[in-house]
């Protein structure tokens, strides 16, 4: 066992004795383990299908046990080509929610927000920024996302920024996650942490979502290949096969007000997107948390 999962699971050992610390553990603390009733797919893991036929992809999905999509644009629009009302109807005959889209929200977002309004996403997320070069920087991207967070609030939408690992780099001392999360107002923006950049980054997700209650709602789920060197991006494989203990994951980020579980999968060994798909929602269909 290397020291990264040996410090992953004390410290989520320690998160399930403290329950009594948190106001989010009071709700969720005394829960026994049941399934995960809903977890969602983010779409770009199956983003050669979708560009071929997105509501036959999304039907298929919906045939996996998925109840949640999120969305992303692929040169279509975060509908895919699809009028909301279309995009609804949809959704209806499959079963599935459609509760988010990583999109560009620094372009034609009153419209984006519109059309993400009249489908019942509750987020639109920026799944992107780049590293920066300093802190101010930082400070800067935050004022633009308080900006986004304003005008999504007006269509009754909320923003969200989805983390890689450049934002768990220190710089000049400082974590630029910790930059955005204390110069961010929780009223505009909120955050979907991506579990698996955050741990290959060295960080213990749980951990770092406990130090800030009810500001992640959502989240990547992805698995990370034990003893994996090299690249980080090189480490994603099928849940249940990597060294990130899900059951535990999501059990105890659930009492610091997560709601959404967005499964992403990037790198394909010995299978394809679909396949993948399949795999990962029997994987959390049968998982205890």
């Amino acid at each position: 066992m290397n020291k990264q999962r040996r410090k992953f699971l004390q410290i989520s050992s320690l998160l399930g004795v403290g329950a009594a610390l948190f106001p989010y553990e009071l709700v969720a603390g005394s829960m026994d383990k049941a399934k995960l009733s809903k977890f969602g797919l983010q779409l770009y893991s199956v983003k050669e299908e979708m560009a071929k036929d997105a509501a036959g992809t999304m039907r298929k999905l919906a045939g996996f046990g998925y109840k949640q999509f999120e969305g992303f644009d692929g040169g279509k629009g975060i509908l895919w080509g699809m009028s909301p009302a279309e995009c609804n109807d949809l959704m209806r005959e499959i079963g599935v929610d459609f509760i988010s889209s990583h999109a560009n929200v620094f372009k034609d977002l009153d419209t984006q927000a519109e059309q993400a309004a009249e489908v019942g996403m509750k987020y639109l997320i920026c799944p992107y920024i780049g590293a920066q070069k300093s802190v101010d920087e930082w400070k800067k991207v935050a004022d633009r996302f308080n900006d986004a967070g304003k005008t999504l609030k007006s269509h009754g939408v909320k923003f969200a920024y989805h983390n890689h690992d450049y934002t768990f780099k220190m710089l000049d001392g400082q974590l630029p996650q910790d930059i955005l999360m204390e110069n961010t107002d929780p009223e505009l923006v909120d955050f979907e942490l991506d579990m698996y950049w955050a741990f290959v980054a060295g960080y213990d997700p749980v951990e770092y979502v406990s130090r800030f209650p009810g500001r992640y709602k959502l989240c990547h789920i992805k698995d990370a290949e034990a003893e994996g060197g090299g690249n980080a991006h090189d480490r994603g494989v099928l849940l249940g096969t990597g060294e990130m203990p899900y059951a535990d994951i999501i059990k105890n980020s659930k009492k610091y007000g997560m709601e959404y579980f967005v499964v992403e999968q990037e790198r394909f060994v010995g299978t394809n997107p679909l396949e993948a798909a399949q795999k990962n929602a029997a994987y959390l269909a049968k998982l205890k948390v």
